[in-house]
Protein backbone atom coordinates (compact mmCIF):
# COMPACT_ATOMS: atom_id res chain seq x y z
CA UNK A 1 0.00 0.00 0.00
CA UNK A 2 1.31 3.43 -0.92
CA UNK A 3 1.64 6.10 1.78
CA UNK A 4 -1.07 8.74 1.85
CA UNK A 5 -0.20 11.72 -0.38
CA UNK A 6 0.08 15.25 0.95
CA UNK A 7 0.32 18.52 -0.90
CA UNK A 8 3.77 20.07 -0.95
CA UNK A 9 5.03 23.00 -2.93
CA UNK A 10 8.06 23.68 -5.04
CA UNK A 11 9.33 27.21 -5.43
CA UNK A 12 10.10 27.99 -9.05
CA UNK A 13 10.42 31.42 -10.67
CA UNK A 14 8.95 32.91 -7.48
CA UNK A 15 5.83 30.77 -7.89
CA UNK A 16 4.61 27.96 -5.67
CA UNK A 17 3.40 25.01 -7.72
CA UNK A 18 1.46 22.21 -5.96
CA UNK A 19 2.94 18.73 -6.20
CA UNK A 20 1.44 15.53 -4.75
CA UNK A 21 3.97 13.20 -3.14
CA UNK A 22 3.84 10.33 -0.63
CA UNK A 23 4.81 11.27 2.91
CA UNK A 24 8.17 9.76 3.76
CA UNK A 25 10.20 12.40 5.53
CA UNK A 26 9.54 16.02 6.41
CA UNK A 27 11.92 18.98 6.30
CA UNK A 28 11.57 22.76 6.12
CA UNK A 29 10.49 24.61 2.98
CA UNK A 30 11.36 28.20 2.07
CA UNK A 31 9.19 30.72 3.90
CA UNK A 32 7.84 32.12 0.62
CA UNK A 33 5.78 28.98 -0.01
CA UNK A 34 2.47 28.40 1.78
CA UNK A 35 3.60 25.24 3.56
CA UNK A 36 6.31 24.18 5.95
CA UNK A 37 6.87 20.66 4.69
CA UNK A 38 8.54 18.92 1.78
CA UNK A 39 8.64 15.21 1.20
CA UNK A 40 11.77 13.16 0.72
CA UNK A 41 10.82 10.10 -1.30
CA UNK A 42 12.84 6.88 -1.09
CA UNK A 43 12.42 4.29 -3.84
CA UNK A 44 12.89 0.68 -2.70
CA UNK A 45 13.71 -2.14 -5.11
CA UNK A 46 14.52 -5.21 -3.06
CA UNK A 47 17.49 -4.21 -0.91
CA UNK A 48 18.23 -1.15 -3.06
CA UNK A 49 17.09 2.20 -1.66
CA UNK A 50 17.34 5.10 -4.09
CA UNK A 51 17.30 8.35 -2.18
CA UNK A 52 17.98 6.63 1.12
CA UNK A 53 21.59 7.72 1.59
CA UNK A 54 23.44 5.05 -0.39
CA UNK A 55 24.91 5.94 -3.78
CA UNK A 56 23.09 3.70 -6.27
CA UNK A 57 24.88 2.99 -9.54
CA UNK A 58 23.22 1.83 -12.76
CA UNK A 59 25.62 0.61 -15.43
CA UNK A 60 25.67 -1.27 -18.69
CA UNK A 61 25.69 -0.84 -22.46
CA UNK A 62 23.73 1.78 -24.35
CA UNK A 63 22.00 -1.00 -26.28
CA UNK A 64 21.48 -4.71 -25.84
CA UNK A 65 23.49 -6.19 -28.70
CA UNK A 66 24.30 -9.85 -28.05
CA UNK A 67 23.73 -12.23 -25.18
CA UNK A 68 27.47 -12.82 -24.76
CA UNK A 69 28.26 -9.10 -24.56
CA UNK A 70 25.45 -8.46 -22.11
CA UNK A 71 26.46 -11.25 -19.73
CA UNK A 72 30.08 -10.08 -19.79
CA UNK A 73 29.06 -6.53 -19.02
CA UNK A 74 26.58 -7.46 -16.30
CA UNK A 75 29.11 -9.59 -14.47
CA UNK A 76 31.81 -6.93 -14.81
CA UNK A 77 29.72 -4.05 -13.45
CA UNK A 78 28.34 -6.18 -10.62
CA UNK A 79 31.88 -7.10 -9.60
CA UNK A 80 32.77 -3.40 -9.37
CA UNK A 81 29.77 -2.55 -7.21
CA UNK A 82 26.93 -1.60 -9.56
CA UNK A 83 23.41 -2.24 -8.28
CA UNK A 84 21.35 -2.06 -11.46
CA UNK A 85 21.97 -3.20 -15.05
CA UNK A 86 21.08 -0.66 -17.72
CA UNK A 87 20.62 -1.45 -21.38
CA UNK A 88 18.32 -0.44 -24.21
CA UNK A 89 16.10 -2.97 -25.95
CA UNK A 90 14.20 -0.18 -27.69
CA UNK A 91 16.38 2.68 -28.93
CA UNK A 92 15.04 6.16 -29.80
CA UNK A 93 17.64 7.19 -32.37
CA UNK A 94 17.95 10.52 -34.13
CA UNK A 95 18.11 8.75 -37.50
CA UNK A 96 15.54 6.11 -38.53
CA UNK A 97 18.37 4.27 -40.26
CA UNK A 98 20.39 3.89 -37.05
CA UNK A 99 20.24 0.75 -34.88
CA UNK A 100 16.81 0.74 -33.23
CA UNK A 101 17.42 -2.03 -30.70
CA UNK A 102 16.42 -5.70 -30.52
CA UNK A 103 12.96 -5.09 -29.06
CA UNK A 104 11.26 -7.85 -27.07
CA UNK A 105 14.12 -10.39 -27.46
CA UNK A 106 16.45 -7.76 -26.00
CA UNK A 107 14.22 -7.43 -22.95
CA UNK A 108 14.49 -11.15 -22.25
CA UNK A 109 18.26 -11.06 -22.65
CA UNK A 110 18.47 -8.11 -20.29
CA UNK A 111 16.34 -9.78 -17.63
CA UNK A 112 18.29 -13.06 -17.85
CA UNK A 113 21.71 -11.37 -17.67
CA UNK A 114 20.66 -9.29 -14.68
CA UNK A 115 19.22 -12.30 -12.87
CA UNK A 116 22.39 -14.31 -13.45
CA UNK A 117 24.49 -11.48 -12.02
CA UNK A 118 22.21 -10.56 -9.12
CA UNK A 119 21.35 -7.12 -10.48
CA UNK A 120 18.11 -5.20 -10.90
CA UNK A 121 17.14 -3.91 -14.37
CA UNK A 122 16.39 -0.47 -15.80
CA UNK A 123 15.44 0.00 -19.44
CA UNK A 124 13.64 2.56 -21.55
CA UNK A 125 10.04 2.31 -22.71
CA UNK A 126 9.12 4.34 -25.80
CA UNK A 127 5.51 3.47 -26.53
CA UNK A 128 2.35 3.24 -24.44
CA UNK A 129 1.68 -0.14 -26.07
CA UNK A 130 4.92 -1.57 -24.66
CA UNK A 131 4.62 -0.46 -21.02
CA UNK A 132 3.17 -3.73 -19.75
CA UNK A 133 5.74 -5.85 -21.60
CA UNK A 134 8.69 -3.76 -20.44
CA UNK A 135 7.36 -3.78 -16.86
CA UNK A 136 7.38 -7.58 -16.93
CA UNK A 137 11.13 -7.55 -17.55
CA UNK A 138 12.38 -4.39 -15.83
CA UNK A 139 12.52 -3.24 -12.21
CA UNK A 140 12.60 0.43 -13.27
CA UNK A 141 10.95 1.96 -16.33
CA UNK A 142 12.98 4.72 -17.96
CA UNK A 143 11.40 7.64 -19.78
CA UNK A 144 14.03 9.17 -22.03
CA UNK A 145 14.73 12.80 -22.77
CA UNK A 146 12.76 12.79 -26.02
CA UNK A 147 9.64 11.56 -24.24
CA UNK A 148 9.77 13.73 -21.13
CA UNK A 149 6.62 15.58 -22.21
CA UNK A 150 4.88 12.64 -23.88
CA UNK A 151 1.89 12.94 -21.57
CA UNK A 152 0.17 9.78 -22.83
CA UNK A 153 3.29 7.75 -21.99
CA UNK A 154 3.72 9.49 -18.63
CA UNK A 155 0.14 8.65 -17.68
CA UNK A 156 0.59 5.04 -18.76
CA UNK A 157 3.74 4.44 -16.71
CA UNK A 158 1.95 6.23 -13.88
CA UNK A 159 -0.52 3.33 -13.84
CA UNK A 160 2.34 0.83 -13.49
CA UNK A 161 3.56 -0.52 -10.18
CA UNK A 162 7.16 -0.16 -11.35
CA UNK A 163 9.34 2.80 -10.31
CA UNK A 164 9.88 5.29 -13.14
CA UNK A 165 13.07 7.21 -13.90
CA UNK A 166 12.22 10.40 -15.77
CA UNK A 167 15.07 11.95 -17.73
CA UNK A 168 15.13 15.69 -18.17
CA UNK A 169 14.21 16.91 -21.64
CA UNK A 170 17.15 18.28 -23.57
CA UNK A 171 15.71 21.81 -23.56
CA UNK A 172 13.46 21.62 -20.50
CA UNK A 173 13.34 23.98 -17.56
CA UNK A 174 13.19 22.60 -14.03
CA UNK A 175 9.54 23.60 -13.82
CA UNK A 176 8.67 21.67 -16.99
CA UNK A 177 10.61 18.65 -15.73
CA UNK A 178 8.85 18.60 -12.37
CA UNK A 179 5.43 19.10 -13.90
CA UNK A 180 6.14 16.15 -16.21
CA UNK A 181 6.90 14.12 -13.09
CA UNK A 182 3.56 15.19 -11.67
CA UNK A 183 1.78 13.43 -14.55
CA UNK A 184 3.26 10.15 -13.30
CA UNK A 185 2.48 10.94 -9.67
CA UNK A 186 -1.04 12.07 -10.51
CA UNK A 187 -1.71 8.77 -12.31
CA UNK A 188 -1.05 6.91 -9.06
CA UNK A 189 2.64 5.99 -9.14
CA UNK A 190 4.58 7.66 -6.28
CA UNK A 191 7.89 6.02 -7.20
CA UNK A 192 9.50 8.62 -9.43
CA UNK A 193 13.24 9.15 -9.88
CA UNK A 194 14.54 12.19 -11.75
CA UNK A 195 17.60 11.96 -14.00
CA UNK A 196 19.71 14.97 -15.00
CA UNK A 197 21.26 14.06 -18.37
CA UNK A 198 22.40 17.42 -19.66
CA UNK A 199 20.60 20.16 -21.55
CA UNK A 200 21.12 21.84 -24.90
CA UNK A 201 23.04 25.11 -24.71
CA UNK A 202 25.18 27.21 -27.06
CA UNK A 203 28.21 25.05 -26.19
CA UNK A 204 29.10 22.44 -28.82
CA UNK A 205 32.31 21.00 -27.35
CA UNK A 206 30.24 18.44 -25.44
CA UNK A 207 27.15 16.51 -26.49
CA UNK A 208 25.07 18.38 -23.89
CA UNK A 209 25.76 20.64 -20.91
CA UNK A 210 25.46 18.90 -17.54
CA UNK A 211 23.44 21.08 -15.15
CA UNK A 212 24.73 20.02 -11.74
CA UNK A 213 23.04 22.94 -10.01
CA UNK A 214 19.77 21.19 -10.83
CA UNK A 215 20.72 18.21 -8.66
CA UNK A 216 20.68 20.06 -5.37
CA UNK A 217 17.86 22.40 -6.37
CA UNK A 218 15.49 19.66 -7.51
CA UNK A 219 16.04 17.73 -4.29
CA UNK A 220 15.47 20.90 -2.30
CA UNK A 221 12.25 21.68 -4.15
CA UNK A 222 10.65 18.29 -4.68
CA UNK A 223 12.26 15.68 -2.43
CA UNK A 224 12.42 13.22 -5.33
CA UNK A 225 15.62 11.15 -5.75
CA UNK A 226 17.99 12.49 -8.41
CA UNK A 227 20.30 10.40 -10.59
CA UNK A 228 22.92 11.89 -12.94
CA UNK A 229 23.85 10.58 -16.38
CA UNK A 230 27.47 11.66 -17.06
CA UNK A 231 27.61 9.63 -20.28
CA UNK A 232 24.89 11.30 -22.37
CA UNK A 233 25.51 14.69 -20.82
CA UNK A 234 29.09 14.84 -22.09
CA UNK A 235 29.33 12.37 -24.96
CA UNK A 236 33.03 11.91 -24.18
CA UNK A 237 34.58 9.00 -22.33
CA UNK A 238 37.27 11.23 -20.83
CA UNK A 239 34.63 13.41 -19.15
CA UNK A 240 32.50 10.65 -17.64
CA UNK A 241 34.70 10.15 -14.58
CA UNK A 242 35.18 13.83 -13.63
CA UNK A 243 31.46 14.58 -14.10
CA UNK A 244 30.55 11.50 -12.05
CA UNK A 245 32.76 12.68 -9.23
CA UNK A 246 31.25 16.16 -9.42
CA UNK A 247 27.72 14.74 -9.43
CA UNK A 248 28.33 12.76 -6.27
CA UNK A 249 29.82 15.83 -4.61
CA UNK A 250 26.70 17.79 -5.65
CA UNK A 251 24.49 15.32 -3.81
CA UNK A 252 23.26 12.94 -6.52
CA UNK A 253 21.50 9.86 -5.18
CA UNK A 254 22.84 7.76 -8.02
CA UNK A 255 24.65 7.55 -11.35
CA UNK A 256 23.68 5.89 -14.63
CA UNK A 257 26.81 5.11 -16.65
CA UNK A 258 27.36 3.44 -20.00
CA UNK A 259 29.83 0.55 -19.85
CA UNK A 260 30.80 -1.74 -22.73
CA UNK A 261 33.53 -4.44 -22.88
CA UNK A 262 34.63 -3.11 -26.29
CA UNK A 263 33.39 0.48 -26.68
CA UNK A 264 34.94 0.93 -30.12
CA UNK A 265 32.72 -1.90 -31.40
CA UNK A 266 29.53 -0.76 -29.67
CA UNK A 267 26.37 -0.50 -31.78
CA UNK A 268 25.81 3.00 -30.40
CA UNK A 269 27.39 5.54 -28.04
CA UNK A 270 30.78 3.87 -27.96
CA UNK A 271 32.67 7.19 -27.59
CA UNK A 272 30.97 7.85 -24.25
CA UNK A 273 31.12 4.29 -22.88
CA UNK A 274 33.66 3.21 -20.26
CA UNK A 275 35.48 -0.10 -20.32
CA UNK A 276 34.92 -2.36 -17.29
CA UNK A 277 38.41 -1.44 -16.02
CA UNK A 278 37.67 2.29 -16.30
CA UNK A 279 34.34 1.75 -14.57
CA UNK A 280 36.03 -0.10 -11.72
CA UNK A 281 38.47 2.75 -11.16
CA UNK A 282 35.62 5.27 -11.19
CA UNK A 283 33.58 3.27 -8.68
CA UNK A 284 36.48 3.35 -6.25
CA UNK A 285 36.69 7.13 -6.62
CA UNK A 286 32.98 7.93 -6.21
CA UNK A 287 32.69 5.66 -3.17
CA UNK A 288 35.48 7.58 -1.47
CA UNK A 289 33.84 10.91 -2.33
CA UNK A 290 30.51 9.74 -0.96
CA UNK A 291 32.11 8.48 2.24
CA UNK A 292 34.02 11.75 2.68
CA UNK A 293 30.84 13.79 2.33
CA UNK A 294 28.91 11.64 4.77
CA UNK A 295 31.80 11.64 7.24
CA UNK A 296 32.38 15.38 7.13
CA UNK A 297 28.89 16.59 6.29
CA UNK A 298 26.51 15.91 9.17
CA UNK A 299 25.84 12.29 8.19
CA UNK A 300 23.44 13.14 5.36
CA UNK A 301 23.79 14.85 2.02
CA UNK A 302 20.53 16.66 2.71
CA UNK A 303 21.36 17.92 6.20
Amino acid sequence: MNPSPIITYMRLKNLCVPLDLPLTEVKNMPAECPTNVIVRNIIEIGDIRIGGGELVVMAGPCAVETEEMLYRTAEAVRKEGAHILRGGAYKPRSSPKAFQGLGAPGLSMLRDAAKASGLAVITEVLDTRDVELVAEHADILQIGSRNMQNTALLKEVGKSQRPVMLKRGMSSTLEEWLLAAEYILDAGNPNVILCERGIRTFETATRNTLDLSAVSLIKELSGLPVVVDPSHSTGKRSLVAPMSRAAVAAGADGLIIEVHPEPDKAACDGPQSLTPAEFGKLMSQVKRIREAILTNGEGSLDA
